[in-house]
């Protein structure tokens, strides 16, 4: 049986000798998903299967937080939509005009502040001044073509971009009832839906998007909310039973922010929000029942280092060598990190990186590995190859880390077996002889070079 002989050879000995073009891999390792800032939904679900409460799960993620109250009827709007031509039905009345719930209308922008509406025939009922306000009959809902029903009254308004903005305003309760199974299975614990619905509802009248007319939006930009078609018998208990319940700090309402996936330890606010002061509700915790999403650790992603580059466009100077991260939060998260080429090194956030390579979340880590095979050393060099080697594998790992070992692995049928080990030198630099031909590739901390054939 051959097996690998570990070498150590001078610099002078490595250049005499012919060499074959490296072979170079990048890989990203990373977990969570989402901005790993307040509650984990997924940490949330596992904590309700273990018997937690809903108020002891807003307590763990929101730190010194207690469960306060807020008028249930406060108005909420929500954007729902941004179009030439607003078409709805369901409505007994827009502005003084009464109309039948059976028909569809359309509405388009008229000037720069008023609101045209059309009945079904296509004449033009009126012009109105914004916002013209669309009711149903009492105790029906609105529809809006191709988008669903929803609850309250319909704001229309001349969007500043043309068209018109379709703003649904509803009492803070019904709102709720539109976002919790949205943005958590209604599958769910009872006790797990009931920590959404108080984090969406708080989440809800703290913050404000500003917009002209709105103060939220229906999608991730503020927490999902779909209307009618959202609620479930489930998620509606859930609503109910925390009726008017918000999170508090010092007895005033703070904001809420919620998360997929932690990966095990969820990120201070100031190292996830670009320019956010911390927020003493918002501190690192330890998420021990996380484990249960499927993206609490991701596969491996492998790509070139010319991929690699193309996804880093205008940030890499020179030829891409490899990104070091110079600062993580107090979980992994990346808080800030250089791409590194040939030509010198430009700083990144975290969030940067994560939206350059589509990343779940910006817990990560990035190894660059280069592996190539030579012919050894002529015999009575400075140091022998010896007699039985064959060819020398070397590369470099980035970044580096002088003294860590690398494992050296060869294939056959069944798959890849370790042969040998080398130690990184600097530049992470590694090298070792090998005694029979095949294919090989070096692997550092789990991760795979690329791999060489020796003939």
């Amino acid at each position: 049986m051959h097996r690998l002989i570990p070498l150590t050879l001078s610099a002078t000995l490595l250049v005499a000798a012919p060499a074959g073009a490296a072979k170079h891999r990048f890989t990203i390792r990373g977990a969570g998903f989402g901005h790993g800032v307040g509650m984990s939904q997924y940490g949330a679900y596992g904590y309700a299967l273990h018997g937690s409460s809903y108020d002891r799960i807003l307590a763990h993620y929101y730190r010194g937080t207690k469960l306060g109250t807020a008028d249930p009827n406060a108005t909420v709007r929500v954007l729902l939509q941004s179009t030439d031509a607003a078409r709805f039905s369901g409505a007994a009345r827009a502005g003084g005009t009464i109309l039948n719930p059976g028909k569809t209308y359309r509405a388009t922008r008229y000037g720069s502040s008023q609101v045209a509406l059309y009945g079904p025939s296509g004449k033009r009922l009126g012009v109105y001044s914004a916002p013209l306000q669309v009711a149903p009959a009492s105790g029906a809902v609105l529809s809006l073509a191709g988008l669903g029903s929803y609850r309250g009254t319909l704001e229309l308004r001349p969007d500043v971009f043309g068209g018109v903005n379709v703003v649904n305003a509803l009492p803070l309760e019904q709102y709720v009832a539109g976002v919790v199974a949205r943005e958590s299975p209604s599958s769910w614990p009872l006790e797990a839906l009931k920590a959404q619905a108080v984090a969406a509802r708080t989440y809800a009248i703290t913050t404000s998007k500003g917009g002209a007319g709105f103060d939220q939006y229906a999608d991730t930009r503020s927490q999902v909310y779909g209307g009618v078609a959202a609620e479930t018998a489930s998620s509606n208990e859930a609503v109910a039973a925390t009726r008017g319940q918000v999170v508090t700090y010092d007895g005033a309402p703070v904001v809420t922010y919620f998360f997929s996936t932690s990966g095990g330890r969820t990120e201070n606010v100031e190292n996830s929000f670009v320019g956010s002061d911390p927020k003493p509700w918002l501190k690192s915790v330890k998420d021990p029942y996380d484990g249960t999403s499927p993206r609490h650790r991701w596969a491996p992603i492998r790509m070139s280092m010319a991929q690699a580059a193309g996804d880093l466009s205008g940030l890499v100077k020179g030829r891409f060598k490899g990104i070091r991260v110079t600062r993580r939060g107090v979980s992994p998260r990346i808080v800030s990190a250089k791409v590194v080429g040939t030509s010198g090194t430009t700083v990144v956030s975290g969030a940067t990186l994560r939206a350059r390579f589509g990343l779940g979340d910006t817990w990560a880590y990035f190894t660059s590995i280069s592996t190539k095979h030579k012919k050894p050393p002529s015999s009575g060099g400075a140091v022998a190859a010896g007699p039985r080697a064959r060819s020398i594998i070397s590369g470099t790992v980035y970044p580096e880390r002088v003294g860590a070992e690398v494992q050296i692995q060869i294939r056959s049928a069944h798959g890849w077996h370790t042969v040998a080990s080398a130690v990184l030198a600097r530049g992470g630099r590694y090298t070792a002889a090998v005694a029979r031909s095949g294919v090989y590739r070096a692997i550092f901390s789990g991760d795979a070079g690329p791999s060489v054939r020796v003939p």
